[in-house]
């Protein structure tokens, strides 16, 4: 009982969803970097997002990894899934007995699902936010939920939401995959809690938003000053940005033991 989007921009892989279900977060979104990104919800199995993952890893696309684990579910009238692989290719089913109103939406990258949404302006919604939105991956799938939720969202209303992003080394120090992950689990609010500072989809006092260019500029000012930034202030995390950073880091961990 929920709307949600599921897509790549080649490099990200990531869901955004929510739903007036307790910590959504937890049961809807399925990710691998490199491999996909899975949404299966209404009377979700969540089993189902592990199965298509593994068989878009053996280089089914989107669309026969779903048909074949929905070939073995029973209950598959009652699934709603969106996915997206690797490659972009893109699929969504949504199950005859998914309660009204339900419907998904394929576009390039990109799935927009929901059930027991207001109508079927909340997933044409989403898909126009995310096709129309500039930025990263994770700056469409926010401006995409907000979009949805302000076309009436679930109409049993809010509760929780989420918006897990992988990118292979995009983590801590390249240690990990888990590029971006923010979720709400329990609020009055929780689209616009998730929101809250990522830019232009940030509901509230705009002075409260720290841009990420913003960021980048006064980390490249605090480095030249410290001598580990030679380039100039651009508010790009580039490359040597990047490097005079890790060096900073570095250097205050040696310092400090």
């Amino acid at each position: 009982m929920t709307f949600s989007i599921v897509a790549t921009d080649g490099v990200d892989v990531g869901v955004a969803v929510a739903s007036k279900f307790v910590a959504v977060g937890a049961f809807v979104p399925h990710e691998e970097a490199g491999v996909g990104a899975v949404a299966t919800q209404c009377y979700a199995n969540p089993k189902l997002g592990e199965v298509v993952l593994a068989l878009v890893r053996q280089e089914l696309t989107a669309r026969e990894a779903v048909e074949k684990a929905l070939a073995q579910d029973p209950d598959r009238e009652q699934r709603q899934i969106g996915v997206v692989d690797r490659r972009g290719n893109a699929y969504g089913f949504t199950g005859r007995e998914c309660p009204e109103y339900a419907g998904h939406v394929i576009g390039s990258g990109f799935v927009a699902s929901g059930n027991i949404t207001a109508g079927p302006q909340v997933i044409e919604a989403i898909a126009r936010a995310f096709e129309t939105q500039r930025g990263e991956l994770v700056d469409k799938l926010l401006a995409a939920l907000e979009a949805g939720e302000k076309a009436g969202g679930d109409r049993r209303g809010k509760q929780s939401a989420a918006a897990p992003l992988l990118r292979q080394n995009g983590g801590y120090l390249g240690l990990s995959d888990v590029y971006v992950d923010i979720g709400v689990d329990d609020h009055p609010e929780p689209v616009a809690e998730l929101c809250m500072g990522t830019g232009p989809v940030a509901e509230g006092d705009p002075s409260d938003v720290v841009a990420k260019k913003d960021v980048a500029a006064e980390a490249q000012s605090i480095s030249k000053r410290l001598g580990f930034y030679k380039g100039d202030v651009t508010g790009m995390w580039d490359g040597e940005t990047e490097k005079a950073f890790r060096g900073w880091a570095g250097y205050r961990t040696s310092k400090t033991g």
